[in-house]
């Protein structure tokens, strides 16, 4: 008797929805589905689809199976006739093994239910309605229509969307849980509706619909220009509504001319600067509405999820600044806003909450949100209890300071996290809590700036999408939460933003406007993202649909680095706030900007060829990765020495040039290695790179034969590393190393985030390499698991949810024994490296365990007669020696020794008082002297 489960999970495109999915924006949506337990050996051969399409007024469903010969079940075709516009489906599964016999098929699935949107524009009869009168600085409008329905409609559903953001009632009842809708687009290319299911809201008789409207994206202030009013100066409405009464009939009724409009107690209402509302007002008197002559066919569904609240999470303290001001700590920096209670206050009272994520010197710091006023104001009407909220806006924060309320009750505040409504999709442990904590941390931040657009803050006058910040985030991203969905919309408004020469924007959606933006790194999201969607989910007809966009990335960087195929001058952001750039100017990184241009170059020529490759174009294949053999030589050529150094002699270039094959040979790869080691050890194992080379630099040290040095880089708490910010008291990753300085004030710089996602990319090496667990083949068809075991660390684990179910690795070491356990779902198999064995050990669907020798159980004696590189690279030695020092006061601190013996890594560490301190010149250089000869003769 087999045991293969019938199918689970199955899915439409990379829609997320709990129920049945509504508004699809296909005809023929692709299917996937999991296998939650087989036999072992189970590999499937055939499955079967079963679509059942309902039917019309008397009419009975019709429902017709199809057989397909295939080990495929991620994001297969729709194998039955397209669907119509608002045409439903309820498909099922079963699936066949090679073990099983004969016809003897799984189980088949539960139904699930998809829905197709409005797939033409000529479906929409309703038109754009926007209020008479209503211009920027007016209250935010209520735009509503009246209709009459019978009494036997058995379906109803909304398609609607706006210029600006709307929250949706009908017969006062509110529709849907999404927050912010439409959400940001490129709105004149592609703006999204929204499908709801509002059977259960009509009534009969007369209904009425209304609409809350706020300037959002579309009106509101956006960028740090101070503009407003981007995409157009009027708000307005697109609905229709379509209800199936019993006899099949379809009955429609749409925003038109005969809507009306009134001005509603928000008086003011925008994203940086916050939401005034006076609760005295009444509404004000209706007025008509204009029909907008607007192109439909810029209408499309969503392909994620929408904004949503995902958490709630209470005050946790009420305290007084030293200037008398009520401050309120939510304990945790969130994206969203305050709901507050308040009872017992006098008609016109005003009550006040600010917002900021840090305090300095006990008051709000509000310096870093530039001219954002992230202030939130309520008019009362008199005292009785009310439920203060500001849906119109969003705020990054941690604390709320607030006036106007006399008694002020932890009970009666929260704070309303808002973000798109991602599937979390992977976890990681370890035995370091800083770790952890810092990887915690990653998480919020990714939930903070991952609102509709991943953005790269969400507090100040930004809050854009910064390509950049999502190209080197891509990999983590993709790992913690299922963003497909998310950021195949984000591709399909870069694709559209796209200028006609190939530029990229360094903001998608694009409110900068610049000519020819074109930038290394930033504008390589073009070809990176979608790869990175491509390895993690398989999905092949995104490089598909986004090639034309990648390839017009990389004929553009060609372009610029001419025939030399050295892409060189003009603007670059360069390594990304690197720590040695000044607070001032972080384009003044270490790492020459030409270097990482051309690096970008080869390795986006190199994705655009593998692209290719997948969808099946052979010569275009040829054709780039021909492009980025050339580049490698000319980089080689210009920018590298025979031994091994790479010009501006910078980390970040160096991590750069050996994980993207950019010098030839293993000696000057080897070489390579040995320096980029020499500066992470004489920056004292703190970090030296930017947005660039932070994803790169542990994956370099460890790949070249450095482990133990990526562990002291990702494990440094002195500042700058990942983990100061957590002694900091950080509760998500900072725009720079040092947003806060060690005295606890705001870093000066006049950009300052506490709140940005760019530095954790490192989380990718930790759940690949930390814990172990990696996609090998596209959509983790193939898992490998590959850990690197250390001293520093006790056990690690991590979980991701893949698209054909669980994965998970955790290892334990204890007793001089390493005890790893992986599973491996239905569908996927793993090549994992366990200690001991010559070769990765083949595993297929299940748990699995190994028990063999701990790798890192022994900690190696410091060598007779050390190198000065050798003392340092022993741990408790070199922390003995620096503690001497410090005790001496002959250095501040292990950063500052480790800067000093730069030039005297390869002297006999018996000579390392006399490098720092000629002629033992320095007080304390005697007591250090005798600390080292004490460690050199343990040595010995």
């Amino acid at each position: 008797m087999s045991n293969l489960a019938a199918p689970t999970q199955l899915r439409f495109e990379h829609r997320t929805d709990a129920g049945p999915v509504l508004g699809i924006g296909t005809a023929t949506p692709r299917l996937s589905w999991q296998i939650p337990a087989a036999d072992a050996g189970y590999t499937q051969t055939a499955y079967e689809v079963e679509i059942r399409v309902p039917g019309s007024g008397a009419e009975t469903a019709r429902a017709q199976v199809y057989t397909v010969q295939s080990p495929d079940q991620v994001l297969v075709p729709w194998p039955g006739d397209p669907l119509t516009s608002r045409q439903a489906a309820e498909v099922r599964i079963r699936v066949r093994g090679s073990d099983v016999s004969g016809d003897d098929w799984s189980e088949w699935s539960g139904p699930a239910t998809v829905e197709a949107g409005l797939l033409s524009a000529a479906d929409w009869t309703a038109r754009f309605v926007s209020p008479r009168g209503n211009r920027n600085g007016s209250p935010a409008p209520l735009v509503a229509g009246a209709f009459e329905l019978p009494a036997d409609v058995v379906k109803a559903r909304l398609y609607s969307t706006a210029y600006g953001i709307y929250l949706p009632e009908l017969n006062g009842e509110r529709i849907g849980d999404e927050e912010l809708a439409p959400g940001w687009t490129a709105y004149q290319a592609r703006l999204r509706y929204q499908t709801y299911d509002v059977t259960g809201l009509v009534r009969p008789g007369e209904n009425r619909l209304e609409f809350l409207v706020g300037n959002g994206w579309y009106r509101g202030r956006l960028g740090f220009h101070g503009k407003n009013s981007l995409y157009g100066e009027r708000l307005a409405v697109l609905a229709q509504l379509e209800v199936t009464t019993a006899d099949g009939q379809v009955h429609t009724f749409g925003s038109d001319d005969t809507w009306t409009a009134r001005e509603s107690g928000i008086l003011a209402d925008d994203i940086y600067d916050g939401q005034r509302t006076d609760l005295r007002r009444t509404l004000g008197e209706a007025v008509g509405v204009d029909v907008l002559d607007a192109d439909l066919n810029v209408l499309v569904a969503p392909d994620g999820p929408p904004v949503r609240i995902t958490e709630v999470v209470p005050a946790v303290e009420i305290s007084t600044s030293p200037s008398g001001k009520t401050l309120v700590d939510f304990g945790q920096n969130v994206v969203g806003r305050v709901r507050l209670t308040v009872r017992g206050g006098a008609e016109g009272d005003e009550v006040v909450l600010r917002h900021a994520e840090v305090l300095e010197n006990g008051e709000l710091g509000v310096r870093p949100l530039r001219t954002a006023k992230a202030t939130d104001a309520y008019v009362l009407a008199g005292p009785d209890e009310v439920v203060l909220d500001s849906p119109l806006t969003f705020h990054g924060f941690r604390y709320a300071e607030v006036t106007g309320v006399d008694d002020l009750r932890l009970a009666d505040l929260e704070a309303v996290v808002v973000g798109s409504d991602l599937r979390r999709t992977g976890w990681f442990e370890s035995s370091h809590e800083l770790l952890n904590r810092f990887h915690e941390n990653v998480v919020w931040g990714m939930r903070g700036n991952f609102v509709d657009v991943p953005t790269d803050c969400p507090q100040r006058d930004e809050r854009l999408g910064w390509t950049g910040d999502i190209q080197v985030f891509s990999p983590t991203a993709s790992f913690l939460f299922d963003t497909a969905g998310f950021l195949t919309n984000w591709l399909a408004d870069l694709a559209v933003e796209q200028q006609k020469d190939g530029s990229v924007p360094f903001v998608v959606p694009d409110i900068l406007r610049h000519s020819g933006p074109a930038t290394a790194a930033w504008g390589d999201a073009a070809t990176i993202v979608p790869w990175v969607i491509y390895e993690r989910t398989g999905d092949a007809a995104l490089l598909a649909r986004q090639l034309p966009s990648m390839r017009a990335w990389v004929d553009r960087m060609a372009d610029l680095a001419g025939e030399g195929l050295l892409w060189s001058g003009g603007f670059q952001f360069g390594d990304w706030l690197d720590p040695t750039a000044p607070p001032d100017n972080p384009f003044r990184a270490k790492a020459d900007p030409d270097v990482l241009a051309t690096a970008h170059l080869a390795r986006s020529a190199e994705v655009v060829g593998k692209a290719a490759e997948v969808v099946g174009d052979a010569e275009l294949a040829r054709e780039y990765a021909d492009l980025a053999a050339r580049v490698r030589q000319a980089f080689a050529a210009e920018y590298t020495t025979e031994g091994g150094r790479v010009l501006s002699d910078a980390a970040t270039n160096y991590a750069l040039a050996l994980q993207w094959a950019l010098l030839p040979t293993e000696s000057q790869r080897k070489r390579a290695a040995g320096r980029l080691a020499d500066l992470v050890r004489t920056a004292g194992f703190r970090i030296s790179t930017g947005f660039v080379g932070t994803p790169l630099v542990a994956d370099a040290l460890a790949d070249s034969g450095h482990p133990d040095l990526a562990y002291r880089l990702l494990l440094e708490t002195g500042c700058p590393s990942w983990l100061y910010a957590v002694t900091m008291g950080a509760t998500t990753v900072w725009e720079r190393w040092d947003s806060m300085l060690p005295d606890g004030s705001i870093n000066p710089g006049q950009m300052t985030s506490f709140n940005h996602y760019a530095l954790g990319a490192v989380a990718d090496w930790m759940h690949r390499r930390v814990a172990g667990l990696a996609a090998g083949d596209p959509g983790y068809r193939t898992i490998v698991v590959r850990p690197l075991f250390t001293s520093h660390l006790t056990r690690a684990s991590a979980k991701h949810l893949t698209p054909y179910g669980e994965a998970a690795v955790s290892w334990t070491r204890a007793d001089g024994q390493v005890r790893l356990s992986v599973t491996v779902p239905v569908g996927s198999r793993a090549r994992v490296d366990v200690p001991g064995e010559d070769a990765p050990v083949e595993a297929g669907h299940g748990t699995h365990e190994w028990t063999a020798d701990d790798p890192a159980a022994a900690t190696p004696a410091l060598t007779a007669d050390p190198t000065i590189r050798q003392l340092m690279d022993h741990e408790t030695s070199w922390a003995t020696i620096v503690a001497a020092a410090e005790d001496n006061d002959i250095v501040a601190d292990d950063a500052e020794l480790a800067a000093k013996l730069e030039r005297y890594l390869d002297q006999p560490a018996a000579q390392l008082v006399e490098a720092i301190s000629p002629r033992g010149f320095s007080p304390g250089a005697e007591a250090l002297q005798a600390r080292l000869d004490a460690v050199l003769d343990t040595s010995t």
